[in-house]
This record gives structure tokens, sequence and C-alpha cells, in this order.
């Protein structure tokens, strides 16, 4: 690729968006244990607004600072509301209907989010073709094989299906404003979290001792998981369409099971192994041949 300065120039752009959203799945893929334990203590409402509360102490420092700039668009006030407001749902609607669920379960319909980020593609972008069904399909069979769900379709499986469309929306949000800047626009993304504080404190089960045992994970969380993964989700979107970006997201449960064999022991199986390489061939299919997007950004 060096030995061809204009195909390395055109493929430059695509790995910068690449590294990126890889980078974000690999700190999603690490929340996966952090989640789990902070579930079984405490209720997914209190999960979600605390992470979101850890999450904007982190940045507001920097918001102050743009703020006394006079440098925070409306773009990015509309658009990180909005892409909060799918993430939020997203999030909890995924921490409840975990606990109806098995882990594996829930990780393969989460992952299904993809279709939908492709049936919106295909019928809106008119972005279809064999390759990106090929693609979708590969990808689809590979998170089958890495999770190896089990049983019927319940509670838990449903509401992981609807919180898989609130997922499937923040990604084409972002899609949209990804042109901003990045660090702002995940604080305004943050913010709606906040709603669940209500909710939290009527939950006659709220301790605030259990809070606290959860409280390093919860930093975890909010500092890694949410804020520098979607600084990167929304930088790595400039460079990539939505479908190619949700294929290379599919990596969150590869890494999710590599940290759990690092911290909980866990072993590969050769089905994981052949998920995984699906999903490797249905990102490199969708990539190899993507339109470039035009970065218009000034950020």
């Amino acid at each position: 690729m060096h030995g061809d300065p204009k195909r390395y120039n055109a493929w430059r752009p695509r790995l910068i968006g690449i590294s990126a959203l890889l980078m974000t799945s690999i700190m999603w893929g690490s929340s996966f244990p952090a989640i789990k334990f902070t579930v079984s203590i405490i209720d997914e409402a209190t999960y979600t607004w605390m992470r979101g509360a850890i999450s904007l102490l982190g940045l507001f420092p920097y918001f102050v600072h743009q703020l006394s700039k006079n440098k925070i668009k409306k773009r990015e006030i509309l658009g990180g509301l909005a892409a909060g407001v799918s993430f939020i749902l997203g999030i909890w609607l995924q921490g409840w209907g975990t606990k109806f669920t098995t882990a594996s379960n829930s990780a393969f319909i989460t992952g299904l989010f993809i279709v939908f980020v492709h049936i919106y593609d295909a019928s809106v972008n008119k972005n279809y073709s064999p390759r990106t069904v090929a693609s979708l399909i590969a990808a689809v069979a590979g998170i089958y094989f890495l999770t190896k769900p089990s049983g019927g379709v319940g509670i838990g499986e449903m509401l992981v299906l609807i919180g898989a469309v609130f997922w499937a929306a923040q990604v084409l949000i972002v899609d949209k404003f990804s042109d901003t800047n990045p660090i702002i626009f995940t604080f305004y993304e943050v913010i709606p979290s906040v709603f669940f504080i209500p909710i939290s404190l009527m939950n006659k089960n709220f301790s605030i001792s259990n809070t606290l045992n959860v409280l390093p994970a919860i930093i975890y969380l909010g500092l890694v998981s949410t804020n520098i993964a979607f600084i990167l989700q929304v930088y790595g979107q400039r460079w990539l369409g939505p479908f190619e970006s949700s294929l290379i997201m599919l990596f969150e449960p590869i890494f999710a099971a590599i940290f759990a064999a690092i911290l909980l022991g866990e072993r590969f199986t050769l089905t994981w192994l052949l998920g995984s390489m699906l999903i490797l061939i249905g990102m490199f299919v969708a990539i190899s041949r993507a339109k470039l997007k035009i970065n218009k950004s000034s950020n």
C-alpha cells in the first residue's frame, strides 16, 4: 500500500475511521464484566444515571471552556441530545432485558442492530448491493456463532431487541452529526441519563451502600466506556458510512470474549473463532469497496 501513494492516500481516511471505531469496540467490549457486576447489585435506572453522571463530570471542564469561548454550536446540542435519547434508552432496555435472559442471548440480539442500520441505509440512502447483503449475512452468522444464543423469545429478548433498535438509531444519528466537535457532542449525548434519577429514587430497593459498592465499576464505565469510546465513535464515523461503521462495532462481543478470557479465565471455542472470522470477513467485504465520506468538519 505504501508503494502506491495515491492508493495509500485514498485508504488513509478509512484507516483512521477503522482504527477509531476498533478502539471504541475494545472499550465497549471491556465494559461487559463491569455492567454485569453493576446490574447484579443496583437496578438498571440507577446504573444508567450514575454512569451518565460520572461521564458528565469528566467532560464538564472542557464543556465550560468551550462555553466561555462561545464555541458550542446548535448542531452539537441537537445532535447530541437526539443521540443521547437513543443511547440511554438502548442501555436501559439492554440492562433491563439482560436480567430476564442469558448474556449470550443479549449479546446476539444487541448485535442485530446492524440489521436495522442496513434496512435504513438501503431504503433511505439506496445503499444496497450483493456485496452489502453478503457482508450483512456474514456478520449476523458471525454474531450467532460468537454468542451461541439459546431458548425461545421471552420478555428479556424482546426488551433487548427494542434496545437494539435504539442502538441502530444512535449509529444513524451520529452519522448525520459526525462533523461536529466529538467531545461536546458526547457531553450532550449523555445529558438525557439524568432523567433516570427520579425513577431510581422511587425504587424501594435503592441503597446508598450498594451504589458505593459499584462506584469503581461505574467510574470506569463513565470515563472510559462512555466518554473516550463515544468521542472516538463520533470521530471514526466521519470517515465511514453507517453500515460500515456498525460492522466494525460488531467487534465489541469479540473483545468482550477476549477480556472474559483474560479476566475471568474463560476459554475460546471453535465456534467463537468461526464467528470472529465471519465478522472479520463481513467487515472487509463491506469496507473494501465502500464510498469514502467527505469530511466537512472544521473541528
